[in-house]
């Protein structure tokens, strides 16, 4: 006879619940991780997360890539995975919370535009652009599904 204790069920997924870093995979030891924010052009503050190779060289140029999360996803899901296996591969990635989404700004919460979705892939170029060692001219996107177009 199978017997299932609820018990053990509810402690597990309250356990599971209470992480704080809400990310659905775990952090490969090949990259590190930094959470960074900016503004877009409408003042928004969008929360991202810069993925770099463990053994990344400041003073060198790389290349830079961003993804873009799918309508109602956030940086902590696919687009997060995403952006660790880029950055395995030597890029210098950065994944976002669309505007009104996940820990961006903006209100109403929880709702998406295809027009601030290109505002926040813009911005994001802007802020790679700006770190020293991303080749500004080497900067490219994937977009998941609703931010792919």
């Amino acid at each position: 006879m199978f017997v299932v204790s609820l018990k053990n069920i509810e402690e597990k997924w309250v356990k599971e619940m209470s992480k704080t870093d809400n990310y659905i995979f775990d952090l490969s030891n090949k990259v590190t991780r930094k959470s960074v924010s900016y503004k877009n052009r409408f003042g928004i503050e969008i929360a991202a997360d810069l993925y770099m190779p463990i053994d990344f060289d400041e003073t060198k140029k790389h290349a830079g890539i961003i993804i873009g999360a799918p309508y109602g996803g956030v940086k902590e899901q696919g687009s997060g995975i995403y952006a660790q296996n880029m950055a395995e591969r030597g890029f210098v990635a950065l994944t976002f919370d669309p505007s009104f989404n996940g820990y961006s700004g903006g209100e109403p919460r929880h709702i998406s535009s295809p027009g601030l979705f290109v505002e926040d892939f813009s911005a994001a170029v802007d802020y790679l652009g700006t770190r020293p060692f991303v080749d500004k001219n080497q900067i490219g996107a994937i977009g998941m599904c609703g931010s792919g177009g």
